[in-house]
């Protein structure tokens, strides 16, 4: 009996089934890279404006990032309140599938949360850019429209309604 033959036997796992394993393994780790969930089960990220301006909840990754689809998921309520909204920010409503920002006192713009480049969520506010962190596109607070790539289509615009202080999908 040769040494291969000595080492294998019913139940012991082949090369081939060793490497599929650990392929599988390294799917997983890069396929979860993509989205985290925080458990905060908010799904906001608030951002205050200005030069530097992070989120102001969790680090620089992705916070309560959305599902591929970016739908409503509770369209019948209110999304948030205005005051929840910093100028010359926004809040990434992942549960609600809507980016809404406030890029002058007072006026508030709705986006999808999912980038139009390769569909990641995007996950982050800085200053007057909505970030996806998956390949770094940058999207404009006022408009959506792509401020730095690979993205090359603006993030759809969301039409929003606001009631006192609620902010609703229109």
């Amino acid at each position: 009996m040769s040494d291969e033959q000595a080492c294998t036997g019913p139940g012991t796992p082949t090369r081939r089934t060793l490497l599929a394993g650990a392929g599988a393994v390294g799917a997983g780790v890069l396929l979860s890279a993509c989205g985290s969930d925080d458990g905060s089960g908010s799904g906001a990220t608030p951002t205050s404006g200005g030069p530097g301006a992070g989120p102001t909840s969790g680090g620089p990754g992705a916070t309560g990032a959305g599902d591929a689809e970016g739908g409503n998921r509770d369209s019948a309520g209110p999304l948030t309140r205005t005051t929840d909204v910093p100028v010359g920010g926004g809040v990434i409503l992942a549960d609600k599938g809507v980016v809404i920002t406030q890029p002058q006192a007072g006026q508030f713009k709705g986006f999808d949360p999912i980038c139009t480049h390769q569909g990641c969520p995007v996950s982050k506010i800085d200053g007057d850019s909505i970030i996806c962190t998956c390949h770094g596109s940058r999207f404009s607070t006022s408009d959506g429209s792509v401020q730095q790539g690979p993205a090359t289509k603006p993030l759809p615009a969301k039409q929003l309604k606001v009631t006192g202080e609620q902010i609703t999908l229109a």
